[in-house]
């Protein structure tokens, strides 16, 4: 997997750090609960020594709450007066970006399992390597929003397909050749607007995030404030001017399998398997990660991989030893089993640490598992910003008042949640309604 970070090679100074409500490792952010500060992972790995300095960092310098987010990074909150020691322990870790202003656009998410997954047609490790250089040390893209983002798929079978970008591409093979669908402003499921030879895959970034700059007012931060006024045409014209495209009229992308972020799973290597675990509500602590280290170590290659689904996998596991892993990340108060409710429930921070949350989400998600019959996938989301959730949950509570949500159930034909199903719901209110729907389509 691609290293994990890289230590700072300039200098911080004010002008590299850009004021924005988005955390990074060198801008804490303030909350409720203390400082945020936001690790960014390259696709998403980091090794067992790293995750050890995690834990001692959120141990030494916060509260010792550890967040698995939905772009496969982390963050630790709580943090007080010692920002500044916290954020040097992790730059000694190798967990900072290539260049002070290269934090920000480090928003490349690849498959949890790219090079290992069995219905990979690309490992994108080496090309993400690339495009993450191109990123950090292109002066121009730090220009770019800290919400800009990028995605890079190989075909794998365990790919979050559902976040928006405001580019993804993704690899397939066509007569002999591997290539790069690409679309803007959406996610691999949409139709593809055209492709490339992977050889072309980091030119097409640079190029397609250079037009952007070139057309993109001030205010125009992602791709879909520039495409709402000039037609998707239009911008394809000005791209064919930089690079060679392909046309394509039918290929669409495969869906990806549910649940291979959690359990057992094989890998393209006979014999080597990797396990997947969620952290409840996308929390660990210190003993939490430095166990799952201590078992990458003993039993893997000694690295971790987060996922959008915010969880971790244990990569390159012999098959032999799987239960050992299952169990020892069970003993750590990981969910390994895709049965176990808690591991579909997804939560933000909650009041207890968001001002505009209103309500305890992460108490009542964990109130609403012990009632539901069976497990099912819920979000629940304590305001109408959904950071919890990058994509349409199939259920959605949003909180309208402490311990209570409106009920929405995923419907494509509508934006945002979904449709509207019940207001002012308790949670046992919105368990005794969610029963109801148990044996239906809403938990696949």
């Amino acid at each position: 997997m691609l290293p994990a970070g890289h230590i700072l090679n300039t200098p911080v100074t004010s002008n590299a750090i850009r004021p924005s409500a988005c955390p990074g490792l060198l801008r804490i952010v303030q909350a409720l609960d203390g400082g945020i500060c936001r690790i960014k992972l390259n696709g998403g790995a980091i090794s067992a020594a790293q995750a050890d300095a995690v834990a001692d960092a959120a141990a030494q310098f916060a509260g010792g709450v550890i967040e698995a987010t939905n772009r496969a990074n982390l963050q630790i909150r709580g943090i007080g007066q010692q920002s500044t020691e916290l954020i040097d322990r992790l730059l000694a870790a190798g967990l900072g970006p290539r260049t002070a202003a290269g934090d920000d656009v480090r928003n490349l998410m690849l498959s949890p399992a790219a090079g290992i997954d069995r219905d990979m047609h690309l490992d994108t490790r080496a090309l993400a390597e690339s495009m993450l250089d191109s990123l950090q040390h292109r002066s121009r893209f730090s220009e770019l929003s800290a919400k800009f983002a990028v995605q890079l798929d190989g075909g794998e079978a365990l790919a979050m397909l559902e976040h928006h970008h405001d580019l993804w591409l993704s690899a397939f093979e066509r007569e002999g050749e591997t290539l790069l669908a690409f679309g803007l402003a959406g996610c691999p499921t949409d139709r593809a607007v055209g492709a490339v030879p992977v050889e072309s895959g980091q030119a097409l970034v640079i190029a397609v995030l250079e037009l952007f700059l070139d057309l993109a007012r001030p205010e125009q931060t992602r791709m879909r404030h520039v495409l709402d006024e000039i037609p998707m045409l239009a911008f394809l014209e000005q791209l064919r001017t930089r690079l060679p495209i392909k046309a394509l009229r039918a290929w669409r992308r495969g869906p990806a399998a549910a649940d291979l972020h959690i359990g057992v799973h094989r890998q393209n290597t006979s014999g080597q398997v990797y396990v997947g675990a969620v952290p409840a509500l996308g929390r660990l602590d210190p003993s939490m990660l430095r166990g799952a280290a201590e078992l990458a170590r003993h039993f893997g290659d000694a690295t971790l991989r987060f996922t959008p689904w915010q969880s971790l996998l244990l990569p390159n596991i012999r098959e032999a030893d799987a239960d050992a892993v299952v169990d020892g990340l069970a003993q750590l108060g990981l969910l390994s089993r895709s049965s176990e409710h808690l591991a579909h429930l997804i939560a933000c921070t909650g009041s207890t640490g968001c001002g505009k949350s209103l309500a305890d989400t992460k108490r009542d998600a964990r109130h609403l598992a012990a009632l539901l019959p069976s497990a099912l996938k819920v979000h629940l989301s304590g305001c109408q910003r959904s950071c919890a959730a990058a994509h349409c949950a199939p259920v959605t509570l949003l909180a309208v008042s402490p311990g209570h949500y409106d009920l929405y159930f995923r419907d494509a034909t509508l934006p945002g949640f979904g449709a509207l199903h019940a207001r002012n719901l308790t949670i046992e209110a919105a368990a005794t309604l969610l029963a109801g729907h148990a044996r239906s389509p809403l938990d696949a």
